[in-house]
């Protein structure tokens, strides 16, 4: 890609903090439990970052040094984030959860100069700048900021993954211009939309989604401080008068299940977007039978964002998440050799973006090793499984690492759980591979129960020989209260193996 200057911050901000007609209205509200909300408009915050920004420079900071967020989800995290990137610095948004060996190992693998932590928190055996998130305010300087290119790195993010240890994705700033094709492929934010995000900013789904996506068009950009309630979203998106609300389907789940959803009045919504693990059949069908609002998912990765999605304008085919957004170049290569060339439609194989996409990693931080496994010719694979249908959707079949081998057969959990998760008594299921011994694993089903409803082996076992092909059907089934899930809501399959492997 031809470089030219480019920065994450001022793509989304400085358009509207100088055009008058958007300059004074409201671009960031944080929501807080006691009403008493923190709004900032366009030009004040770019003010804000701007100051921040020079303040990290003052103290030494230089062009392409990395600082590690590890404040609460709060304003001043997001500001920490993008007063960073405006100074050609690179971010690290992280947990405040991490323990300080988490938080060491962070600092150690990034050399990071600096960290913005809270006051109560001690990074041990770290030598560089700390900076407490509530001195951010108070932060300036008058040193000039930097201009970036495209190819300059935007921000880094740690993610779990099938390594020991997380790894780096470092990001150019030219992920905003990969970021538009969601816009059209997927969110639809208009100028005039409050939107509204539930997770925490830790998570890039969250600094992705609900601020950078928002600001680029111009939007309004709310979050809502946490812990909340899942009972309690229906009043916030009633309250705030949300046009688009962002979640993981677990979060949906819940809304429906413990709020009484029809008592709110969310006519302000257009419609709700999710991510961040597979949307059931299920699921789908009830939050629009009972919110009369259409959901629209979307499948990404750390390394590319999301990047097939459905839309207003890319009609839902319920079991799959939608087809490449528009201006991405997305196909299937086979899982069973080197070929770059694409699988004719309707055969799984491994999803392959190629890498001239904007939105894609400038690479693993440090782990040049590991990136020459997931380049094959000019082809990115992730690592997910699917198939492209004739029309173009994708049909998800899980993760190349998540395949159960059993018996000879490979079986995708994914396809395996939406058909136990139809049965009508089945809150949730999650399929793993339970290995017995060295030679022998069992598809085993790990079912959590609807509220007030029994049901037992014999039940499932009926009901899978009915729609599943034999060697696709569990081997044995265990029921829970709950699955384990991260703080995002996605799925701890191995939590579930500790667990039975625990209960042996």
């Amino acid at each position: 890609m031809e470089k030219m200057d480019l920065n994450i911050t001022r793509y989304c901000l400085e358009q509207w903090a100088f055009d008058d007609s958007t300059a004074n209205e409201p671009a960031f509200t944080f929501a807080r439990k006691s009403k008493n909300n923190d709004t900032w408009t366009y030009r004040e915050i770019w003010n804000l970052v701007q100051s921040i920004g020079q303040g990290y420079l003052s103290l030494g900071l230089k062009k392409g040094d990395r600082v590690l967020i590890r404040l609460p989800h709060s304003p001043e995290y997001a500001f920490a984030f993008f007063g960073a990137n405006i100074a050609g610095l690179i971010p690290i948004p992280a947990s405040p959860q991490l323990t300080n060996d988490e938080a060491s190992f962070l600092l150690e693998d990034s050399g990071a100069s600096c960290i913005v932590q809270s006051s109560n928190e001690q990074s041990a055996n770290f030598n560089g700048i700390t900076i407490e998130g509530h001195n951010l305010f108070d932060m300036n300087g008058n040193e000039e900021l930097p201009l970036t290119k495209s190819e300059d790195p935007g921000f880094l993010i740690y993610t779990s993954g099938t390594t020991a240890k997380p790894k780096g994705v470092l990001h150019a700033q030219r992920t905003v211009l990969g970021r538009a094709f969601m816009q059209k492929g997927w969110q639809d934010f208009q100028k005039q939309d409050i939107t509204m995000h539930a997770g925490t900013l830790n998570w890039s789904y969250t600094l992705g989604v609900g601020l950078l996506d928002a600001w680029a068009v111009g939007a309004h950009a709310t979050l809502q401080e946490t812990p909340t309630q899942p009972s309690e979203w229906p009043e916030i998106i009633e309250t705030l008068r949300i046009n688009v609300f962002s979640a993981v389907p677990t979060i949906f789940r819940q809304i429906l299940k413990y709020s009484e959803i029809e008592k709110y009045d969310l006519s302000s919504l257009r419609h709700v977007l999710c991510g961040g693990e597979p949307l059931t059949p299920a699921l789908y069908e009830e939050w629009e039978s009972r919110t009369n609002t259409k959901i629209h998912e979307a499948l990404g990765m750390t390394e590319l964002s999301t990047y097939i999605s459905s839309s207003p304008t890319i009609k839902t085919r319920i079991g799959s998440p939608g087809k490449p957004q528009p201006g991405r170049n997305v196909v299937i290569l086979p899982e069973d050799s080197d070929s770059t060339e694409p699988l004719p439609p309707n055969e799984t194989g491994l999803l392959a973006s190629h890498r001239s996409d904007p939105g894609l990693m400038l690479g693993y931080w440090n782990r040049p090793e590991e990136e020459s496994t997931v380049f094959r010719g000019d082809w990115f694979i992730g690592g997910d499984r699917a198939a492209m249908d004739d029309d173009g959707y994708i049909w998800f079949q899980g993760r190349a690492d998540d395949v159960i081998k059993s018996f000879g057969f490979r079986l995708s959990p994914v396809e395996i759980e939406a058909i136990l998760e139809s049965h009508p008594a089945v809150s949730e299921a999650a399929v793993v591979g339970y290995q017995i011994d060295e030679s022998k694993t069992l598809v085993t089903a790990c079912i959590v129960p609807i509220e007030n409803h029994v049901i037992n082996d014999e039940h499932m076992q009926t009901f899978a020989t009915e729609h599943l092909a034999e060697y696709k059907q569990p081997h044995q089934y265990k029921f829970f209260k709950t699955l384990p899930r991260t703080k995002n809501g996605k799925l701890q399959r191995n939590v579930l193996l500790k667990s039975l492997n625990e209960s042996k």
